[in-house]
């Protein structure tokens, strides 16, 4: 397993590197797929970062732009964006499809850290 570097940031990930830093993750990796056309992403990223910061060491926050990543966004069953697919132990254990408030969000992912 691997961790992905600059705790309390929502870190950029790829196709090429989704399998290592997402499913390959120490602890719960909360997977963002978004698009750079889309409001409701645009509405959710800011609360990603502040809950990326807060939840450092607890939760990594990995981001993937679902326009130039398709095949990880087809392999994960993405039809919308946003979707937050929150992985522990390699698996996707719970989703999310749309923006939320960050209480709802920090509801969601609690039972999980």
């Amino acid at each position: 397993m691997r961790t992905i570097e600059q705790p309390g940031t929502t870190v950029a990930v790829t196709d090429a590197t989704f399998a290592d830093a997402v499913v390959g993750g120490d602890g719960p990796v909360l997977a963002y797929f978004w698009a750079t056309w889309c409001p409701p992403c645009k509405m959710i990223a800011p609360v990603l970062e502040e809950l990326a910061a807060e939840l450092a060491g607890r939760l990594t926050i990995a981001k993937i732009d679902i326009d130039e990543n398709p095949a990880t966004a087809r392999d994960c069953g993405v039809m919308a964006a946003p979707t937050l697919q929150l992985f522990r132990d390699g698996e996707a254990v719970q989703i999310i499809v749309g923006a939320r408030s960050k209480s709802a969000l920090l509801s969601w992912l609690e039972p999980h850290l």
